[in-house]
């Protein structure tokens, strides 16, 4: 194989599937993806509802744990992250959420010129190819097939009628003029396939011969040039396998997510000094917000064991996963079509602190103890929240220079008191709703948290314990100003003191947007290829 390329991308996941189609388009451009996971062969990750079987799977996740958490108890929490082609939005929940345009607009507002919310829509727009065809806010050409959930749920009605009598309109799109409101989530799933970035931009363009697609290549340091990154040492075949090196005559794009992303500059001594020091990685940039400003949605999930029949009951009973089997291999329609999470809700649990959503809703029709676990033995439904804007902040930091160790990873959940404050309201929120008109006659009784958590001090004490990650791990090499301060990249997502190296991916993110993250981070792609193209006219290869 040729070594040499014009650009490398590290990570063939939510953005760097979008990287490596999109920069390949120009015949003349050589371009190698590397991806530490196998293809993306797996049924299941190709059935919406497949996810419960990958959400274990050490093939196609990464299966991660956080380090002990203080602020829960001291719990463990279980991470899964993709390890395939399409990475994340391989195994994910499937739900297509932009975020609040006051999201963008902050991250304009603290130096990030071009990241306003009018700068990004064109970059939604262009990524999308909505079921609903093309206006204002939404695509209908772009290679991310995004698709309505085709049928009415009893429960989700009753959900969003709840909600209704609480305020909070119902909404047909979160996604247009304001997020506000209650309804069906758009999923990424296209006649009852999931859709993957894998699949709607990786896969066209699979045949050029300028494209190489590296998996089971899990990339072990950057290589520099003084402070210009050349290239990429990667191990092909896992950590027994083979060492390689890749050139890149342009840039090198990290694309291996907020977790491996900093993890992999820091092994090529971009990060804390101290840090570096302390494993015996020669420093090449002191960049001390390398692996900071980690952010995550911390989901609580409210269990409910209702009167009338839902997914549990299906899943329990071999006739009733063959009636699923058979709506989905018919008329690729059913539970097995739509994933797990039909209903959501935004809304402020703290109206007088927020002027905007605070908090989210996923609402599934059926319940388990954690998400892809087996089902209750009885008929179940969730009403999961979170905080949308967490003021808690983690890090990420290498425990060794072994580059197949996983990193160090402190989310520092519930650490500040209005992250505390707003998951408590948001509890009492989903128990409002709960016992709305439209929802009480169908719940027998709450199995989780139970009737014996009142007070304030006794919700907070199930939510460290019963608290878990709703997948959307940010921020730990953000874009900002000043790298004293901790920013990591700059306005174009290049690292601060390093050429001829971006950072694009959820890590990338400021400050966490307000709801899902896959959507954003395919659009941060999208509107990097017009970054590096245009910086690439200004700056002609050696």
């Amino acid at each position: 194989m040729n070594s040499n390329f014009d650009y490398i991308v590290v990570g063939a996941g939510s953005a760097g599937a979008v990287l490596a189609a999109r920069l390949s388009e120009d015949p003349h451009t050589r371009v190698l993806l590397l991806e530490a996971g196998p293809k993306d062969n797996s049924f299941w990750i190709h059935l919406p509802i497949g996810y419960g079987k990958t959400m274990w799977s050490t093939k196609y996740n990464w299966c991660f744990h956080t380090d002990p958490d203080p602020h829960m108890n001291g719990r463990r929490i279980y991470w899964p992250r993709g390890k395939t082609l399409g990475g994340s939005s391989s195994i994910n929940g499937l739900i297509y959420i932009r975020g609040q345009h006051e999201d963008y607009d902050a991250w304009a507002a603290a130096g990030n010129h071009g990241w306003s919310a009018k700068d990004v829509l064109p970059y939604f727009v262009k990524s999308e190819r909505n079921q609903r065809g093309a206006s204002a806010y939404h695509g209908g050409e772009g290679p991310l097939r995004v698709s309505d959930i085709g049928s009415k749920d009893p429960l989700i009605e009753a959900f969003i009628s709840g909600a209704q009598e609480l305020g909070v309109p119902r909404t047909d799109d979160f996604n247009g003029a304001q997020q506000f409101g209650a309804g069906y989530y758009q999923l990424t799933t296209w006649k009852g396939w999931r859709w993957s970035t894998a699949k709607g931009y990786l896969k066209p363009a699979r045949g050029r011969t300028n494209l190489v697609v590296e998996t089971e290549s899990h990339a072990t340091q950057i290589i520099m040039d003084g402070t210009r990154a050349v290239g990429v040492r990667y191990r092909k075949g896992g950590e027994g396998g083979q060492d390689r090196e890749a050139l890149a005559a342009r840039e090198v794009l990290l694309s291996a997510g907020a977790i491996m992303s900093p993890q992999l500059l820091q092994l090529s001594g971009i990060g804390p000094a101290d840090l570096l020091k302390k494993h015996g990685v020669p420093v090449v940039v002191d960049l001390p917000g390398v692996g900071e400003n980690l952010q995550d949605h911390l989901q609580i999930r409210l269990t409910y064991e209702s009167n009338q029949p839902t997914t549990n009951d299906a899943l329990n009973s071999f006739f009733g996963q063959a009636k699923l089997g058979w709506q989905w291999l018919t008329r690729r329609s059913g539970p097995l079509a739509v994933g797990i999470n039909q209903g959501g809700c935004f809304m402020r649990a703290l109206p007088n602190e927020s002027a905007t959503p605070d908090i989210q809703f996923h609402v599934a029709t059926l319940s388990a103890d954690m998400a892809g676990g087996k089902v209750h033995p009885f008929s179940g439904f969730t009403l999961s929240v979170c905080q949308l804007r967490p003021e808690s902040r983690g890090h990420i930091r290498i425990r060794s220079t072994n580059p197949f160790e996983p990193p160090e990873m402190q989310p520092n959940y519930l650490s500040t008191d209005l992250d505390r404050r707003t998951t408590v309201a948001a509890v009492r929120s989903a128990r409002a709703i709960a016992a709305s008109r439209a929802m009480a006659p169908r719940v027998i009784r709450e199995v989780k948290p139970g009737p014996s958590a009142q007070t304030d001090e006794d919700i907070l004490a199930f939510c460290r314990e019963a608290g878990a990650t709703i997948f959307h791990p940010s921020g730990t090499c953000a874009m900002g100003l000043d790298p004293k301060a901790g920013a990591v990249l700059d306005n174009r997502l290049r690292v601060h003191g390093v050429s001829g190296l971006r950072v694009i991916d959820c890590s990338a993110i400021p400050t966490l947007v307000s709801g899902n993250t896959n959507a954003p981070v395919v659009m941060m792609a999208e509107k990097a290829v017009d970054m590096i193209l245009e910086d690439c006219r200004q700056q002609p290869a050696a």
